[in-house]
């Protein structure tokens, strides 16, 4: 297997398909890089380098009991793109993904990054604060860990509903929610637990202050995991010139119900750079 050790010495797993300008894709909670095998032939088959890797404690990367922080998220990228010798990439991150390849930005600049794009993601900020009360009450979150404590398969299993928006109209095919099931049960408990920490409180407003490449930001107009309202309003607000694109009833999980959209959507973004 492909494979990167970070600076504290985790294995992370990544894959490298096709030539061109690179694209660097960080995907969701909880799932692995698998997600992204549509759009990773997609646009391999049409002239880009796609690299795609599996978040430490999930998928293949190894499980360190520690580091489910975006500070040592964006480290690990940071050592990826290094170790690849990656420039002019572009950064496409997925819900808990859009917060770190904005940490990355946030961090480390963009000397070496092209464009943006961020899919139903978490930034600026998901959770709810005092100066952010339209974010998910942190009660939300609580129940979510109280879940996969009690039962990780049967509440991911169940969490599938709203993911895709099954109950919302979106049909999505049982050999997909299996493959669901299976990728969000390979990572460690540990690590599952502790990214809802992170996701529901970090904040990346000082990140989107730092972003100054071409950026786009789609979210499905029905997410009822990361409200559009109080996450892809509020960045695409937030980063000037950021390009905006709503789908309409789509789902937080729109990279499998609206592949062949986001495909075309992600390769006219691409194409224009």
């Amino acid at each position: 297997m492909s494979t990167i050790k970070t600076q504290d010495g985790t294995q992370i797993y990544y894959k490298d398909w096709g030539k061109g300008q690179p694209v660097l894709f960080s995907h969701g909670w909880p799932l692995d890089a698998d997600m992204w095998d549509s759009q990773l032939n997609f646009l391999a088959e049409n002239g880009y380098r796609v690299i795609a890797f599996d978040r430490r404690g999930f998928g293949r990367s190894e499980q360190p009991w520690e580091g489910y922080n975006y500070d040592t998220f964006a480290s690990d990228i940071n050592d990826l793109i290094t170790a690849l010798d990656l420039n002019d990439v572009t950064l496409v991150g997925f819900s808990m993904g859009g917060g770190d390849v904005s940490r990355y930005i946030g961090t480390y600049g963009t000397a070496r990054v092209k464009a943006l794009a961020l899919l139903g993601a978490v930034t600026p900020i998901f959770g709810k604060t005092a100066d952010h009360p339209e974010g998910v009450d942190m009660s939300v979150f609580d129940g979510i860990k109280a879940g996969l404590r009690k039962d990780r398969a049967q509440f991911i299993k169940d969490f599938a509903t709203p993911f895709y928006g099954t109950n919302a109209g979106q049909t999505v095919s049982e050999g997909a929610l299996t493959q669901t099931l299976n990728i969000a049960l390979l990572a460690s408990l540990k690590g599952t637990l502790d990214c809802v920490t992170a996701f529901a409180e970090t904040d990346f407003r000082p990140d989107m202050a730092k972003v100054d490449v071409p950026t786009l930001i789609i979210h499905g107009s029905n997410d009822q995991i990361v409200p559009f309202e109080a996450t892809g309003k509020l960045a695409h607000a937030l980063i000037k010139g950021s390009e905006l694109k709503i789908y309409e009833n789509g789902p937080h999980g729109f990279a499998l119900t609206h592949a062949d959209e986001l495909n075309a959507d992600l390769l006219a973004f691409l194409n224009k750079l």
